[in-house]
């Protein structure tokens, strides 16, 4: 099947029917899961692991235990719930093997020590974007990203959850397996910290933009003090 034909097929199929097909072992069933929750299932990955190609691995083996498991899910939560579990099991396991002395992700845990506790679709038809224009939308999810990765886990993941996956406050804590008080909790001060680190390197920038550094003021003496002796010349 082709990528163009299993995209506009997924489109018609409701969770529950295509996890009917994938174990019925219809031939593109399972890409077309793949292609419909690619993009949040690889950003709860990074949530957990904070690197790309950690998240992309923790990813793939979460879809083969999913197509393994797939005639377990029977409807009970929605199926984006259902494999956002897995995810998060996959990449906390894959995260307890590369730091084992870490301190590991917690999902019901305190988020730090001492504290208590759809996608939007993108058109392809506009005009493609200007080089300056892409340059600084990439600066700026650069900048996005870091302060994201530099929360404390338990934030962390529910920040993902809930602002980029747009899951609502039940889901998320159907997810983590944490009270709905606690989602709300952690998404608050998710929300501060990141509020308050993008205020700092705003300020930062502030001080930065139109900086008067020392070639531009020697250049801007030089012209005035050449213009000077051109005026003198002139008047003798």
């Amino acid at each position: 099947m082709q990528t163009n034909t299993v995209a506009a097929a997924g489109h018609t199929l409701s969770d529950a029917a295509l996890a009917q097909r994938i174990v019925a072992g219809e031939p593109g069933a399972f890409e077309i899961l793949m292609r419909r929750y690619n993009r949040p299932l690889y950003r709860t990955a990074r949530s957990v692991l904070r690197d790309d190609a950690e998240a992309e691995d923790a990813l793939q083996d979460a879809y083969l235990l999913a197509y393994r498991k797939i005639s377990q899910f029977r409807c009970e939560s929605s199926l984006s719930t259902w494999l956002t579990r897995i995810v998060l099991n996959a990449a906390i396991a894959r995260s307890r093997k590369g730091k084992r002395r870490a301190q590991i992700f917690q999902l019901d845990g305190a988020c730090e020590p001492g504290n208590q506790p759809k996608e939007e679709t993108m058109d392809d038809a506009v005009a493609p974007e200007q080089p300056e224009h892409a340059a600084q939308r990439a600066e700026v999810r650069r900048l996005l990203e870091r302060k994201i990765d530099e929360l404390p886990d338990g934030l962390r993941t529910v920040l993902v959850l809930r602002a980029l996956e747009e899951l609502s406050v039940e889901e998320t804590a159907a997810v983590l397996g944490i009270p709905e008080t606690t989602v709300r909790t952690r998404f608050f001060r998710a929300r501060g910290r990141l509020r308050e680190a993008l205020s700092h390197e705003i300020d930062f920038a502030f001080e930065e933009a139109f900086r008067f550094d020392g070639a531009r003021c020697d250049r801007i003496v030089s012209g005035v003090l050449a213009r000077l002796v051109d005026a003198a010349t002139g008047d003798a």
